[in-house]
């Protein structure tokens, strides 16, 4: 993809006995948000930190703006935002102290969106670092990560320890870095901020990737699942002959899910007139369903394999 800013091909970084990262390929273009999923130990910060050429690939290759990471890491690393997963200060007393430093590292000399972002995140900055939360931490970390407003932005479980209204608050910045034209890549295993945010969203699970979903693909899907039970038994079987795509079905509720496209919709409402129907509910269809519809898949697939 020639308009890639970051390029990650065939990346592996085998730590022994299955642990680490294995043929990683990712490409996140210019503009793109791009979320990165998966649970503790699947291989996210792995991945991240070799974006930033904190670690040597085993092999494969990390391209930022079509420089190697690992060669060109001093000069990564002050184009890039980025918020890490474990967040450690360095060995100053106050907030306001790493953050002068931070602007100076970065040659900022315009602290107007700095100061933003603290008031947005309700941040004093004036609190000793080694006192600090969880969550005041992380705080302090966003801004030192955006103050410089970076064009690419690198975020690794950047809501970590923020209550729900800093969450928020949080998800609202990065939304309008996204519609700036930002290239951001987040990750997360909240499927939710992912869902709100992202362009495309990548599954990683033991190290590999297993899919990367189109988010307007999701939101936009052409079947829908609908979840109907039944009040007597003639009915539910009556209405199980009728023809539609049967996902589940449950007997001893007598209760049916089934596949309908747009375009059937309304057919299927004309055809439960008349019948004792207990309740009828969209299942909505989301990106956390989506990955543990793939996940099954992958499973029973190396199930039949062995």
């Amino acid at each position: 993809m020639t308009n890639s800013v970051i390029e990650i091909e065939n990346l592996t970084k085998d730590y022994g006995e299955g642990r680490g990262i294995f043929g990683i390929d990712l490409q996140i273009r210019k503009g793109e948000m791009l979320g990165f999923a998966g649970t503790n130990g699947s291989g996210k910060t792995t991945t991240i930190r070799h974006i930033m050429g904190f670690l040597r690939p085993t092999s494969g290759s990390v391209k930022v703006d079509g420089k190697e990471s690992w060669t060109h890491s001093s000069e990564i690393v002050k184009r890039i935002g980025y918020v890490p997963g474990e967040i450690a200060f360095p060995d100053l007393s106050t907030g306001t102290e790493f953050l002068k430093s931070q602007a100076e590292f970065l040659n900022v000399s315009n602290m107007n969106y700095a100061e933003y972002l603290i008031e947005k995140l309700q941040l004093d900055p004036r609190a000793p670092l080694k006192r600090m939360s969880k969550g005041m931490k992380q705080k302090t970390a966003i801004v030192a990560a955006l103050m410089a407003n970076p064009d690419i932005i690198l975020l690794d479980e950047p809501t970590t320890g923020l209550d729900p209204l800093m969450r928020d608050a949080f998800l609202e910045i990065i939304n309008n870095e996204h519609k700036n034209g930002k290239t951001i890549f987040m990750s997360s295993h909240m499927f939710g901020e992912l869902e709100t945010t992202c362009d495309r969203v990548a599954l990683i699970s033991n190290g590999k990737i297993a899919d990367v979903a189109d988010m307007n693909v999701i939101r936009n899907r052409t079947e829908h699942e609908y979840k109907i039970e039944f009040n007597n038994e003639a009915d539910y079987l009556k209405f199980k002959q009728s023809g539609y795509a049967v996902v589940r079905d449950q007997p001893q509720y007598m209760q049916l899910t089934v596949s309908v496209s747009n375009d059937e919709t309304s057919e299927l409402f004309k055809s439960l007139k008349g019948k004792n129907v207990k309740f009828i509910t969209e299942a909505v269809y989301n990106l956390e369903k989506h990955f543990k519809n793939v996940l099954h898949e992958e499973k029973e697939n190396s199930n039949n394999v062995q």
